[in-house]
């Protein structure tokens, strides 16, 4: 098969063996599309290893359709047009997967649309409501509101009653955002978001994944027994607390990541999705948001694109079509 490779810090389309025979509880899958997502960027630069035993092709996530499955996969047969949450491999015309990470397409996508959901919103659905626990009416920030992520979770906050505050990195993205969702938003450039975020009412649960000194801001504007999710460092990893703040408000610093998680426990997130969240993809009451496609021959362009912060939504390679 051919693959991205990282060579010199470029992004080569080369020959790779092929993925082995998929196993007892994996499926096969032939890549229509790959979702990009900013972990590659991080992979890329040598800082973010794939788990141990995980593909160490670029990829977090694809749709196609499936080409073989294992002895003991039961809901998936040769043909199905599927996505998958990846631990790596998806920059690739072919990856190997266990079956409990593969979802249907959701009913009317096309396989475009489909290789834009798995990662972000299992990272969404994750952090707001298994790790961050959100309770019917909490108000929620969400930083980088205008990213895959960000706009996918404007739009769960939306559809379960949740109000969202976002911070982006220009005026255009918070109409962008006001657009899905959102109530309101701070362009970043301005300066210190909490006079804004208190102003609107303070935050019951904060998605953040920049880390740094958004940190101590963020606990500024956490109302008493709220959440915080780390979910990345663009902004550092080191920082400095109000531990009187945090001990008096009874608030929580949480950090979590979804790559790591072993193939059951991503399985439940997905399970959840599909109960949750893929009829209302079906419906229209949610649509992923697709900033721009490259074809995979053309993946050091589109990861210019995302690493330069003008996207809003998703960024797509094209493996096959579909």
């Amino acid at each position: 098969m051919r693959a991205i490779a990282v060579v010199e810090d470029q992004l080569l389309w080369r020959d790779r063996p092929d993925p082995p025979d998929p196993g007892p509880t994996e499926v096969r899958i032939a890549v229509a599309w790959a979702g990009m997502n900013r972990a590659d960027l991080v992979q890329r630069t040598g800082n973010y290893p794939p788990p141990s035993g995980a593909s160490d092709i670029l990829g977090l996530e694809v749709s196609g359709h499936v080409a073989a499955t294992g002895a003991q996969v039961t809901e998936l047969s040769v043909g199905d047009p599927v996505c998958a949450l990846l631990a790596g491999g998806g920059y690739a015309e072919q990856v190997v997967v266990p079956a409990a990470q593969v979802l249907p397409v959701p009913s009317g996508f096309a396989l475009r649309e489909a290789a834009a959901l798995p990662e972000v919103f299992a990272t969404a659905w994750l952090n707001l409501f298994m790790v961050g626990a959100l309770q019917p009416g909490e108000r929620v920030l969400l930083h980088a509101g205008a990213s895959g992520v960000g706009t996918t979770a404007i739009q769960l906050c939306r559809v379960f009653g949740h109000p969202c505050f976002v911070t982006v990195g220009s005026a255009d993205k918070i109409e962008a955002c006001r657009a899905l969702g959102a109530d309101d938003g701070w362009n970043r450039h301005d300066g210190s978001f909490v006079d804004a975020v208190n102003a609107w009412g303070g935050a019951d649960l904060i998605l953040d994944p920049v880390g740094g000194d958004y940190v101590p801001q963020d606990l500024a504007v956490l109302n008493t027994d709220g959440r915080l999710v780390l979910i990345g460092l663009m902004g550092g990893r080191s920082t400095e607390l109000d531990l009187g703040r945090l001990l008096m408000k009874c608030q929580r610093v949480i950090g979590s990541t979804l790559r790591s998680q072993p193939p059951a426990a991503k399985g439940r997130i997905l399970a959840a999705l599909r109960q949750h969240v893929w009829p209302r993809l079906a419906s229209g009451d949610i649509v992923p948001q697709i900033d721009a496609e490259w074809p995979i021959e053309e993946a050091g362009a589109a990861m210019a694109h995302l690493a330069g912060n003008a996207s809003v939504g998703k960024v797509l390679l094209r493996v096959a079509g579909g």
